[in-house]
């Protein structure tokens, strides 16, 4: 398929996807952005958010919670610490991530708080995006 690059997603388990997408829609850490093909090379860390790929078969999207996307000539690759089909995505996951990010959030170091207090109110706003 012409103007496609190469997907692939892994997380410590097991790798959820590898396809040609159109595009690639990342949740970075210093804001959104969309991979297509001729992107310039780049590396992101990923907040907590909805990845998007978009390809011939439809249009697939997970849950991430963090980790890191390299945009290359050859592709987009993502590593997720935890990556999770937006439809095996339930509340009751939401919320265990968000316990658990709160219970890391308590343990932070004084100059670590404010992120580590972000990373909680992304998962929060997590429940919201993958309602829709």
């Amino acid at each position: 398929m012409a103007n496609t690059l190469q997907f692939d997603l892994v997380s410590p388990e097991r790798k959820l996807a590898s396809v040609q997408a159109t595009e690639v829609q990342i949740p970075g850490t210093d804001g959104d952005l969309t991979a297509m093909e001729g992107h310039a090379a780049t590396i992101t860390t990923l907040r907590p958010g909805i990845l998007k790929a978009v390809s011939a078969q439809g249009t697939q999207a997970f849950a991430v919670t963090g980790g890191f996307a390299e945009i290359s000539a050859s592709g987009v690759t993502v590593l997720a610490e935890r990556a999770i089909p937006v439809a095996e995505l339930s509340a009751t996951v939401i919320d265990e991530l968000v316990a658990e990010a709160r219970a890391l959030a308590s343990k932070a170091p004084a100059d670590q708080k404010d992120a580590a207090e972000k990373v909680v109110n992304d998962l929060l706003a997590l429940r919201g995006a993958s309602a829709h």
